[in-house]
């Protein structure tokens, strides 16, 4: 790890978690794997083929005035090489239209051996070539997901200390090759446990992390934390309100987070489109005198394109109302960041996924 004074990156790593948090700006997350794309594309009944795949993703990077609601995107390696219809890279479309590229590094999750199906993520063999060429490439952040369960006795100690060590050390690696680290400790909704448990472990979960990050040196001001918003587990029978989803959330990242992290960008994590801009917006919102000394905005995929992939439906003719569409999302979040979200423009059907990966 190069010293945190002397990284060559360190201003701009800086300026880009920065201007990634812009106040009514957040992150839209189309880092989805071949895999994970084709069960999306299987809901609409589209062939998950490159040319459909590089179709839907030239409809978001191409779609009208996102820019003034999405600071940056987050790709899977197949699209930084894609080419939007009129001949450039996926990563240049966003660039010149002042939206930062981001790309996902982690190479998926596998188990921990002794735990009861825990995992850890996968990937830091190579990394920093790897961080070396997608900057070249034009990205200036990456995202590394890590996964941790509640209920049984977990998350045990072992897999808390192995997701902090592992992600602050990809952090540390992102940024000495210019590249702004999201880190993300996401806690899955699995479960019926209540909204306090969540936050109990949260807090176990985000403090390692932090310390972990704080540990290996990597500079705080140049990092993004992309956490689960504390809520309860999507089976149990008690269910939050925006209000107190808000007031936990703010509640455990004032107990772990330092201020000098610039950008928190939540995860949906399953929650409806709705749920999650009412989520984030009860949090931002003036009635919120809760201390938040970071930017809290959106790093939302499912609650972002359900309706988009809805509009579209693989067809060319629907490209236009799609675009429409992920405007109105967009829109919604941005407003939902500055905690002027009016509620009522999304999708209120749950998009929770057991054991979620993708």
């Amino acid at each position: 790890m190069v010293s945190i004074d002397a990284n060559p990156f360190k201003e701009e790593l800086i300026r880009v978690a920065k201007e990634i948090g812009t106040p009514g700006k957040g992150i839209l997350a189309a880092d989805e794997s071949t895999g994970t794309i084709g069960k999306r594309f299987a809901g609409i009944n589209v062939e998950n083929t490159e040319a459909n795949r590089q179709a839907y993703r030239n409809l978001l990077v191409t779609a009208p005035e996102i820019d003034k609601h999405i600071s940056g995107v987050i790709f899977y390696e197949e699209t930084i090489d894609q080419k939007t219809d009129d001949g450039v890279t996926m990563a240049q479309k966003l660039r010149s239209r002042g939206i930062h590229v981001g790309i996902k590094l982690d190479k998926g999750i596998v188990k921990i051996g002794g735990t009861s199906d825990e995992t850890a993520t996968q990937g830091l063999d190579g990394l920093a070539a790897r961080c070396k060429a997608f900057y070249e490439k034009g990205c200036r952040f990456a995202k590394w997901r890590a996964v941790l369960k509640i209920g049984d006795g977990m998350p045990s100690e072992l897999s808390i200390q192995e997701t902090a060590w592992t992600l602050a050390r990809y952090g540390s690696i992102c940024q000495d090759n210019g590249l702004v680290p999201i880190i993300e400790p996401e806690i899955l909704q699995d479960g019926d446990h209540s909204i306090e448990t969540c936050a109990g472990i949260s807090e176990r979960v985000f403090a390692a992390v932090m310390k972990a990050m704080l540990d290996q040196r990597l500079c705080i001001e140049g990092c993004m934390l992309k956490p689960n918003m504390v809520t309860q587990g999507a089976a149990c029978a008690e269910r939050a309100t925006p209000a107190q989803v808000a007031w936990y959330t703010i509640r455990t990242l004032s107990r772990t987070v330092v201020p000098a992290l610039p950008t928190v960008c939540f995860l949906s994590g399953g929650s409806s489109e709705e749920d999650a801009s009412l989520f984030l917006n009860a949090m931002n919102h003036a009635s919120n005198t809760q201390p938040k000394p970071w930017s809290l905005t959106f790093s939302y995929g499912r609650a972002l394109q359900k309706s988009v992939l809805k509009a579209w439906s693989g067809d060319p003719k629907n490209v236009k109302a799609a675009q429409a569409v992920l405007l109105e999302r967009a829109s919604a979040n941005g407003a939902a960041s500055l905690g002027k979200y009016k509620g009522g423009s999304g999708d209120s059907s749950s998009q929770f996924v057991a054991n979620y990966s993708y």
